[in-house]
């Protein structure tokens, strides 16, 4: 892998604990914009510093998960190493890698920071380093323990991160403390990613909406406020025309009881996935409950003789799940359900045109309209209200478009 150039803040990246004037500083914040070349330039400095200060030291790499860590952070640097002359030797068993540089050697120890139980397996070690890719994903009890490991004389501490809302942890703790902190703060856009052509910075550009936009592609730590899906557009993503047939057709389902059913029927045209008609069934609105059995006859009517290859339901909708796989005339997926990813995703389909309504799916166009982000939370949460055509859209596209629907079937289609 070559390199023609780094940008200034690259360099700042690699060299940092090398120049006089910044040697007094404990940590390196790299923040911002995604595709910015910051987690390769940092990753780079972090082995650089590592092999240039210690000889049989020990050091973290850390990512949201060991799987991440290797596809994003480890295989890239290992091919960069490679070409420098580093001799890197992976013990995938164990989880660590051996580098081997300016007549030193080191280890490395990769970790995932995945939930707040990932703290107790950095416990007890002793650390000269720790480098945390995308540490605003990560646990703030995993990051707080990685860093008391950090007790050798001269230890420095690595974070990189894509901005979240402005009441996140590390964004008061770090970030806003940074003088506090001895830590430097470099601020990062695509610009400074030099290696990046104008036409994919366009298209990344083109990807993202409103809150998302903000943080992936201006790298604010910004509140998301006002409408969940403002790139969402009537004249844009509303047709009276829809395809005559469809290679795929898929069903998605938010169930209720008390609070709203609402199910699509979703057919796929030339790369562009259409809502074709809806159930929708509000229990308060019309003054009855309708049974298990009852939203299951409103399912096959909604999916008429069309060839239906599955239904995604909301998980936590244990009952009407079993009803569904009782019947064995659908094959059902347990639906993604991570909320703020699913809206991000759907925030993309959007923005690239892979969805169409139609005009007579009334409700969803409804709550395109009234689906908000709730004001003054302490994070990213979307009200309670208007959302529940609004979920089974998303359920429908982190698992159809983006999920490994494949592995959560819950039961095999049987035929119609």
């Amino acid at each position: 892998m070559r390199f023609s150039r780094f940008s200034p803040k690259q360099k700042l990246c690699l060299k940092w604990w090398a120049m006089p004037e910044l040697r007094q500083y404990d940590a390196l914040i790299c923040d911002g914009a995604v595709r910015s070349g910051k987690t390769l330039a940092m990753s780079l400095g972090f082995l650089f510093w590592a092999q240039a200060c210690s000889d049989g030291g020990t050091f973290a790499l850390c990512g949201k998960t060991i799987t991440s860590l290797r596809r994003n952070v480890v295989r890239p640097l290992q091919a960069v190493l490679e070409d420098c002359g580093f001799d890197v030797r992976e013990t995938v068993s164990r989880n660590y890698l051996d580098v081997t540089a300016f007549g030193h050697c080191n280890r490395f120890y990769l970790f995932g920071g995945k939930d707040e139980s990932s703290a107790t397996l950095i416990q007890g070690m002793t650390l000269w380093g720790v480098f945390f890719d995308e540490v605003a994903l990560m646990p703030r009890s995993f990051v707080e323990q990685a860093l008391a490991r950090c007790s050798v004389r001269g230890a420095k501490l690595w974070f990189n991160c894509n901005p979240e809302h402005p009441y996140h942890w590390f964004y008061r703790e770090w970030i806003c403390k940074a003088a506090e902190k001895h830590a430097l703060c470099l601020h990062f856009t695509m610009e400074d990613n030099p290696s990046l052509p104008e036409s994919v910075k366009a298209r990344y550009r083109r990807m993202y909406g409103g809150v998302f936009y903000d943080r992936f592609i201006l790298g604010k730590w910004t509140v998301p406020a006002g409408l969940v899906y403002p790139m969402f557009d009537a004249k844009r993503h509303v047709t009276e025309h829809l395809p005559e047939r469809c290679d795929r057709y898929v069903i998605s389902c938010d169930y209720g009881t008390i609070n709203p059913t609402s199910m699509g029927l979703w057919g796929r045209s030339d790369g562009v996935w259409y809502r074709l008609r809806e159930y929708y069934y509000a229990a308060r609105r019309e003054g009855i409950s309708r049974t298990d059995e009852q939203h299951y006859a409103g399912l096959v009517q909604l999916a008429g003789t069309l060839p239906v290859e599955c239904v995604i339901v909301d998980p936590s909708a244990a009952s009407f799940i079993a009803c569904i796989a009782a019947h064995r005339q659908f094959r059902v997926i347990k639906a993604e359900n991570t909320v703020l990813t699913g809206i991000r995703q759907v925030s993309e389909a959007l923005q690239q045109d892979r969805l169409r309504f139609s005009a007579g799916c009334r409700d969803i166009l409804r709550e395109f309209g009234q689906y908000c982000w709730k004001e003054d939370s302490a994070g990213d949460v979307p009200k309670k209200e208007n959302d529940h055509a609004m979920d089974d859209m998303r359920y429908f596209v982190s698992t159809m478009l983006h999920g490994t629907q494949k592995e959560d079937f819950v039961a095999i289609t049987v035929g119609r």
